[in-house]
């Protein structure tokens, strides 16, 4: 050992000289700060120092720098430097041929033996870092398979059988696929004759989507040398290559799958084809919303380790986000965590294991801890589900707050040191709480090891009346943040429940336990109910107790009647966009606008609020204002005494102190959770223009796009309410200045200058955090043009309408979309409720016959620029037809623009005449993502450069419409 450590010396002496001042890092930062450089900054940079080349050199470096700018089409060349440099059109010289593979004898555990260590000698210096990684490339698993598994297998499992293991514990079924083709005909070899030139999905390693054609892919897994290979993971197979979905059938045991009620384009990804090498798999995880799965292997071997609900393994740590319940984990992979931390546990502490053969399928339970090793080249298919087992489950994973998600993925150590009292509202950052299972922690008041081994070790007990113990008290569905690990939007969560309600009649008891611990249904229905009486209507028949739609807020089809109660954005928000919509029907009478036959008929409105544990109501008008909210102090002194004070000024002033601070709202309205705003309406006839899309001619759909133009008209023509002494206490708000100059006001009427100056303060407030904004969005927003952004919008919002003439501001609708548009069926034709007329074939061929007949949800009412309208309807009604946006300019008959007449206008003006640049500012700008819905009309501007080639292509046809009229 003395020569050893004399090398050692040796190979730290090079290190240090090498290095110089970074000497002081350990080699994996090193590693992790060159990753962030770009392929020609590494190559600059393994020029400096022999121990830099070595780093700079290094496979799983270049495969780093190579996922994290792929997209689309990936093709290996030999050595993922090769694929950058090639990527790159770097010209390769000549090089030395490559040397014979290294092969080790499968023994695992080798390299953690302290006697190995006089051969860790890399290039001349000592690094125990890179050996290991080294060594995870060049391993053999022939001999690392486990004989005495303790999954059990099973064989002719019958139904009733099943029950003992359904939600309680993993089995492997034998036989479930020996009729499948699949099992002939998915091996590596024949899948390459049948589908060698169709790309498939990719694991997920890179910020982008990226695939490779199958054929590419097998001749990656041939010459690969990857730590953690790629492995095909593609929830699309069916899409991509529909052949393969004849080769298997969904086993007997797990026909049950809840999700199927949703369309294939709502539900979440549920069905993966999974192809990999040797030393590939999927590391520790809990398959998303708490579903469970099935994998049939079709060749190859898997060695797996499974743990139950709430014992987080070892080296895995679980992030959980304190607002919104975001679940993200850190994890080894699935190779170095069987060698660096399988061998560190104790007997009674190693997780359950197996090795499943061809042929076997391995059923997953809800929420049990997984990680999956492919010991060869394997070939499967696994499908997630939600059974009337999970679906409790499933529904509580979904529900808003954090503290019970972190509790079903981690048990009790996510409750380890949780301060509950300590939550705050408003400027605090994003909390998050780390829990990690390897029993150190620096963050906990925990102080002894042994603490944390005791946690981890108690049974959590995975029973959804004791999880649902830690949901938030005041958890609100449509109010509250969405996790972004949930695989299914709120909308979706909300149709999804509903077509169960309506086409499962048989499981109503399940699927309201499910509703409650979603939506909190059972509040809302007592909210309901309430309003009935009040109102002598006939109470909730089974039918009718879930909120119907995917709107934002809970709305209820009783009798004749729509009754809507405002939820999203709190209580001052709500009372906002009640009181500016009273306001709005009101101004349509008066003004006797056509409009007003197209818009449902207002029954009654008020507020229901919970006092002494009762629900009471006070009807509202829109105009006085009520003790309940009087008493709330939630309105400013300013805003009494004109009209209506929670009406569309109040509601302008309101919506920019939000943009400013997105905390004002609920610093101000927290506590005063028990009131909410409803209104009743009278109910259509008919159904939205969602469900019949698909049944509609194209006739029919010139027919809504006439009708949108006719209605936008005179929504646009309807005069707003007049600012008279409201303008100085807006300004003063807003902080502006307060006047403008006269050659402004001259641009744009008078009585309208300060309406427009209104509208672009509100811009600028929007503009000063739009690249931040982009970015959190991300994909499918191309990151080259996020950077983009500022110097593609004005520099001062004024620009925008400098160069016009006769521009104006209307009353804005700002959320036409295809849920808010009514069509009536044919006279004599009734279709109940819960059926879509596009599921059956003889309702298809009449809903070709259905008229647009009215326009819902007037709650996000604002002033504005009326090309803002149009975002909208083009983007969801009409899906980016131009054809149909035609159309509907052509029944507008209002011009959107009118140039000022100037001339010798520079290139950079003359843009600002364009109404196409005006439309794609306000895209850029606008508060909801609508630039992820462009990016995923048009693909193909995914790959765009800059922002005026998405503009002509998607708002082109607006500047041959400017002088329309």
């Amino acid at each position: 050992m003395e020569t050893d450590g004399a090398n050692v010396m040796v190979g730290n002496y090079r290190r240090v000289r090498a290095l110089g001042d970074l000497r002081v890092l350990p080699d994996e930062v090193i590693c992790d700060i060159i990753s962030f450089l770009s392929p020609p900054d590494v190559a600059r940079l393994a020029c400096v120092s022999s121990v830099m080349y070595i780093f700079c050199n290094e496979e799983p470096l270049w495969m780093s720098l190579c996922l994290k700018t792929a997209n689309g089409v990936l093709e290996y060349k030999q050595s993922w430097k090769k694929t950058v440099l090639q990527k790159d059109n770097v010209k390769l010289g000549n090089e030395t041929p490559l040397r014979k593979p290294l092969h080790f004898d499968g023994n695992l555990f080798s390299y953690c033996v302290p006697g190995l260590m006089k051969h860790l000698f890399y290039a001349g210096f000592y690094s125990l870092f890179l050996y290991k990684r080294w060594y995870r490339c060049y391993t053999s698993l022939n001999e690392f398979s486990v004989d005495n598994g303790n999954v059990e297998r099973k064989t002719n499992l019958t139904m009733e059988d099943f029950h003992e293991y359904d939600g309680k514990k993993p089995v492997l079924l034998v036989g479930l696929a020996d009729s499948w083709p699949a099992r002939k005909k998915w091996t590596l070899e024949q899948l390459s004759l049948d589908y060698g030139d169709t790309a498939f999905r990719i694991s997920q390693r890179s910020p982008h989507k990226i695939k490779m054609k199958f054929k590419d892919y097998v001749s990656y897994m041939k010459l690969q040398h990857d730590e953690d290979p790629l492995y095909i993971f593609d929830e699309k197979f069916g899409e991509v290559a529909p052949g393969l979905l004849k080769d298997y059938a969904v086993p007997y045991l797990f026909q049950e799958d809840l999700f199927d009620v949703l369309n294939p384009d709502q539900r979440p990804p549920y069905r993966w084809l999974i192809i990999g090498p040797e030393r590939s798999g999927a590391s520790w995880h809990v398959d998303p919303v708490l579903t469970s799965a099935w994998n049939t292997l079709l060749c190859g071997r898997k060695r797996w380790a499974l743990y139950p609900p709430g014992k987080v393994p070892l080296g895995v740590t679980v992030h959980v986000n304190e607002e919104d319940g975001d679940v993200n984990i850190e994890t080894p992979s699935s190779l170095q965590w069987w060698i660096e931390f399988y061998p560190l546990l104790p007997d009674e502490d190693k997780p359950i294991e197996c090795t499943q053969l061809p042929g076997e399928t391995i059923y997953v339970p809800s929420g049990w801890w997984h990680c999956v090793l492919n010991l060869e080249p394997t070939v499967a298919v696994t499908q997630n589900f939600v059974n009337s087992t999970n679906f409790q489950h499933v529904c509580l994973d979904l529900a808003p707050g954090y503290r019970h998600k972190g509790v079903c993925r981690a048990g009790f150590l996510a409750l380890a040191d949780a301060k509950l009292e300590d939550m705050e509202v408003g400027d605090a950052p994003r909390k998050e709480k780390r829990i990690r299972s390897d029993y150190v922690s620096h963050e906990s008041s925990r102080t002894h090891p042994a603490d944390y081994y005791d946690v981890w070790n108690h049974e959590l007990a995975y029973d959804i009346n004791f999880l649902s113990k830690f949901l938030d008290e005041d958890r609100d569905h449509y109010n509250s943040i969405w996790s972004a690990s949930n695989c299914i939007g709120q909308r979706e969560m909300r149709e999804w429940l509903w077509r169960l309600w309506i086409g499962k009649p048989g499981m109503r008891d399940l699927i309201w336990k499910g509703a409650c611990l979603a939506v909190n249904a059972g509040k809302w229905l007592e909210c309901i109910f309430e309003v009935c009486r009040y109102h002598n209507l006939p109470s909730p028949v089974d039918d009718e107790k879930l909120p119907v739609g995917t709107g934002s807020n809970p709305v209820y089809l009783i009798a004749e009647n729509v009754i809507k109660i405002y939820v999203e954005g709190g209580l001052e928000t709500s009372l906002h966009s009640l009181g500016t919509e009273l306001e709005f029907y009101n101004l349509l009478r008066q003004a006797n606008s056509p409009m007003k036959d197209y818009v449902p008929d207002v029954l009654a409105s008020g507020f229901i609020f919970l006092d002494s544990g009762c629900y009471n109501i006070v009807p509202w008008d829109g105009k006085e204002v009520p003790d309940v909210i009087a008493d709330s102090n939630l309105m400013s002194e300013t805003c009494r005494g004109y009209g209506n004070s929670f009406g569309l000024w109040s509601k302008t002033v309101f919506d920019y102190k939000k943009a400013g601070n997105p905390a004002y709202e609920l610093s101000k309205s927290s506590g005063n959770q028990k009131i909410w705003p409803y209104i009743m309406t009278k109910r259509c006839k008919g159904k939205i223009f969602a469900e019949l899309r698909d049944s509609l001619s194209w006739e029919n759909a010139l027919d809504v796009a006439s009708f949108l133009g006719e209605q936008l008209h005179n929504l646009h023509k309807l005069p707003f309410p007049q600012l008279d002494n409201k303008l100085a206490y807006i300004r003063n708000e807003f902080g502006m200045a307060s006047s403008r100059s006269p050659m402004e006001i001259d641009i744009v009427k008078s009585d309208e200058a300060a309406v427009w100056e209104i509208f672009l303060h509100g811009l600028a407030v929007k503009k000063k955090d739009v690249v931040d904004r982009l970015r959190k969005w991300g994909d499918p927003i191309p990151g080259n043009l996020i950077e983009k952004a500022v110097d593609y919008l004005p520099g001062d919002m004024e620009k925008l309408f400098s160069v016009l003439e006769g521009a104006t501001c209307s009353w804005i609708h700002s959320d036409i979309m295809d849920d808010n548009i009514y069509l009536e069926p044919p006279s004599g034709i009734h279709f109940p409720d819960h059926v879509n007329a596009s599921e059956n074939g003889s309702m298809k061929n009449e809903a070709q016959l259905w008229r647009p007949s009215h326009i819902l949800d007037f709650s996000d009412l604002s002033i504005g620029d009326p090309i803002l309208d149009l975002i909208p309807i083009h983007l969801d009604i009409f899906k980016g037809d131009h054809h149909l946006l035609k159309q509907l300019l052509s029944r507008y008959k209002l011009p959107f623009l009118k140039k000022h007449s100037q001339n010798n206008l520079t290139d950079k003006i003359v843009k600002f005449q364009r109404a196409s640049y005006r439309a794609m500012c306000y895209c850029i700008l606008h508060e909801e993502n609508v630039l992820g819905a462009i990016f995923s009309i048009w693909d193909d501007l995914r790959k765009a450069d800059s922002w005026e080639e998405i503009e002509e292509k998607v708002w082109g046809i607006l500047n041959e419409c400017v002088d329309l009229s």
